[in-house]
C-alpha cells in the first residue's frame, strides 16, 4: 500500500542535488545522537498507524487526496535546502518554481495577467483575497451563501468588515433573488460565489452573480478552494460547467491545491486579476528585497 518503489528515485535524486554542492567545505552531516533516529523514526510509524487511509484511492470520507508521488518526493527533497521564498535571497531556486506553479494554476482560468501566489491553505488565501476586498471597498459588506465556508463570516471579522449570509435554493446554491434584495442598498462590496461547497459540492450561479456585479458595482470573488479543479473535467451537468466556466471572470479566485491538486498539506492559493493591485502591499522592509530587482513574493503577500 506505501509506495516503497519511487524511494529508490528519491535516493538518486539525493545524491544529484548533493553533488551540486560539492564545491563547499566538508562537514560532518551526522546529527546528535544519529543512532536513535531508527528509534524515533519506528516509533512514528506506530504512532502514525492511528489514523484513517487517507492515502488510499478509495477512501473518500475526508477531501483528503493522497499526494502525487512526484509531489511528495519533490517535497521531502526540497527540505533539505529549507527554503523560504518571502524574499529571492531565501529562495532563489524555489521562489521562480513558485511562480511557474502559480502562472500553471492561473491559466486554468484563462488569467496570462495576474497577481498571485501560494499560502498556507484556503482559509489564509481568503482572507488575503477579502483584505484586498476590503482596501478597495472600505466600509463595505462582504456577503456569501448560507452554505459558504464558516471562515468567511469570521475572516469578515477579523478585517472590520460587515458580513451577511444569503439563503440558498433547494440545491445548496446561492439565492439569486435574495441576493438581489441585499445587494440593491449600495452597501456591499464583495460576493463570495462559492464553486464547490464543502457540505454538498454545490456550485453558486456565477455567470447571473457577474450580472449582478456589472448592475451593483461589487467585486466577486471565487472561493474555489474546494472545486476550482473541476475546470479539468469533462462529465459535468451543464448548469455546473457553465459556472465553472466564468470562474476568470471574477476579481479574485482562491484554490487549494492540496485538495484536489493532490499536494500534500498545507498549500493554498490566492489570485488577483489585477496585477496592479501589487501596489496595496507596498511596504518598506529595508532587510529584505534589497538584492534583487526581481519581484520578491514577500512582496504580494499579506
Amino acid at each position: 500500500m506505501i509506495d516503497q518503489k519511487s524511494l529508490d528515485a528519491f535516493l538518486a535524486a539525493a545524491k544529484k542535488l548533493e553533488a551540486g554542492f560539492a564545491h563547499l567545505p566538508q562537514f560532518d552531516t551526522s546529527p546528535t545522537q544519529g543512532d536513535r533516529i531508527p528509534e524515533i523514526l519506528n516509533l512514528t510509524a506506530e504512532k502514525l498507524h492511528d489514523t484513517y487511509p487517507y492515502f488510499h484511492p478509495l477512501y473518500i470520507g475526508q477531501m483528503l487526496k493522497p499526494p502525487h508521488p512526484v509531489a511528495r518526493l519533490a517535497y521531502a527533497l526540497t527540505m533539505w535546502i529549507n527554503p523560504n521564498n518571502h524574499a529571492m535571497e531565501g529562495g532563489k531556486a524555489t521562489s521562480p518554481l513558485e511562480k511557474e506553479a502559480v502562472a500553471e494554476i492561473a491559466a486554468m482560468f484563462g488569467w496570462s495577467e495576474f497577481l498571485g501566489h501560494l499560502c498556507g491553505g484556503g482559509t489564509m488565501a481568503n482572507l488575503e483575497a477579502l483584505w484586498v476586498a476590503g482596501q478597495l471597498n472600505p466600509g463595505k459588506k462582504v456577503v456569501a451563501s448560507a452554505q459558504s465556508h464558516y471562515t468567511h463570516k469570521r475572516i469578515s471579522a477579523v478585517l472590520q468588515l460587515g458580513f451577511e449570509s444569503v439563503s440558498c435554493d433547494a440545491r445548496g446554491r446561492m439565492d439569486i433573488a435574495a441576493l438581489e434584495q441585499i445587494v440593491r442598498h449600495g452597501e456591499v462590496g464583495t460576493v463570495v460565489a462559492t464553486m464547490g461547497t464543502t457540505a454538498t459540492g454545490a456550485v453558486d450561479p456565477l455567470p447571473e452573480i457577474l450580472t449582478l456585479s456589472e448592475k451593483y458595482n461589487f467585486r466577486v470573488h471565487a472561493d474555489c478552494a474546494y472545486g476550482g479543479y473541476f475546470v479539468l473535467a469533462q462529465n459535468l451537468e451543464p448548469d455546473t460547467a457553465k459556472a465553472l466556466a466564468h470562474i476568470g471572470q471574477a476579481d479574485s479566485i482562491v484554490i487549494d491545491p492540496h485538495k484536489h491538486g493532490l499536494q500534500p498539506y498545507g498549500c493554498g492559493c490566492v489570485l488577483l486579476r489585477d496585477p496592479a493591485l501589487g501596489r496595496l502591499y507596498k511596504h518598506d522592509s529595508p532587510y529584505t528585497y534589497f538584492s534583487s530587482t526581481e519581484l520578491h513574493l514577500g512582496e504580494i503577500s499579506l
